[in-house]
């Protein structure tokens, strides 16, 4: 699509005349962009998503493939999933309603804190469904994402280089004594899941803090079950991913085992996700990411 912001805007509202006639499509305001992605929200009702992939091809496999994983997701999932309205492959576009709540990060730390329990055990509860979804049921339409360790290490430690000055002095002795520490063992059996359940991602009632959706699968893929609950620790804390894992339909060997490489890529995740803050400029995920530092590298 193209760049300009009058361009953008008629291009959502010719898209959304072409694919929902009904639908005036008079307010067109830019929700988020990222790598991968740009959305709009339209009339504060639709959201309008464009792929940023440049190949044509590519980019209508893509959406493509997104409708039906979305599909999959909405027969096992507990919680709310985007359901799409309509699709248009070859401009790289879905469009579906808006779900409702507010996305975690955007609510204040002091009440996240308050109510880090209880959400823990609903993300519980949906990983215990996703990762009971056969692998080959979804393997066409996710891939495959089991970077080894080191590899997480050596990413951690060369983040941890462009941002060290601005990393509180205080916890750089441990981060430091963390990045020369060997990661844990690979070979861990994979499973499907969300692979990207950062609070951005988490949607909440914030009068009854129960969670009301869990939007953005297009990182989905078959991986280490301790990803998102790492995730879930970088981003919550320790009393979430304790009633992540009471929540989980685990045994007590295997929930000790995702505890520990949970911790591992909330770890590693933090520092990527504090480069993300301060090279974008985006303060909320400086500022989680500062708060997280307390409990993931103890002064």
């Amino acid at each position: 699509m193209e760049s300009g912001r009058g361009d953008r805007v008629g291009f959502v509202r010719e898209i959304v005349a072409a694919h929902l006639p009904g639908c005036r499509a008079g307010s067109v305001v830019l929700l988020g962009e990222g790598e991968d992605n740009v959305a709009f929200e339209v009339d504060g009702e639709l959201i309008v998503r464009f792929s940023k992939e440049p190949d044509p091809v590519r980019r209508a496999a893509v959406v493509s493939r997104e409708v039906q994983l979305l599909a999959a997701v909405a027969g096992v999932s507990p919680l709310a999933v985007p359901e799409p309205c309509f699709a248009a492959a070859e401009q790289g576009c879905l469009g579906y309603l808006k779900l409702p709540g507010r996305p975690l990060i955007d609510l204040p730390l002091p009440q996240r804190a308050a109510h880090d329990g209880a959400i823990g055990a609903e993300l519980g509860e949906l990983l215990s469904a996703l990762h009971e979804v056969p692998v080959g049921r979804v393997e066409r339409l996710v891939d495959v994402d089991d970077q080894p360790g080191a590899v997480w290490l050596d990413e951690a430690t060369a983040t941890y280089d462009t941002i060290v000055a601005d990393v509180p002095t205080a916890h750089r002795p441990a981060i430091e004594a963390f990045l020369g520490d060997p990661p844990p063992a690979d070979g861990w059996p994979l499973v499907f899941s969300h692979n990207d359940l950062g609070i951005e991602h988490v949607l909440v009632d914030d009068t009854t803090w129960t969670c009301t959706g869990v939007i953005d699968w297009s990182d989905a893929a078959i991986c280490d079950p301790a990803r998102d609950f790492g995730l879930l620790y970088r981003d919550l804390g320790a009393t979430a991913l304790h009633s992540a894992l009471r929540s989980y339909r685990a045994d007590d060997e295997q929930a000790g085992a995702i505890r520990a490489r949970a911790a591992f890529y909330a770890r590693c995740g933090v520092l990527e996700d504090m480069a993300y803050g301060i090279e974008t400029g985006r303060t909320a995920y400086l500022d989680k990411s500062l708060a997280a530092l307390t409990w993931l590298y103890p002064a």
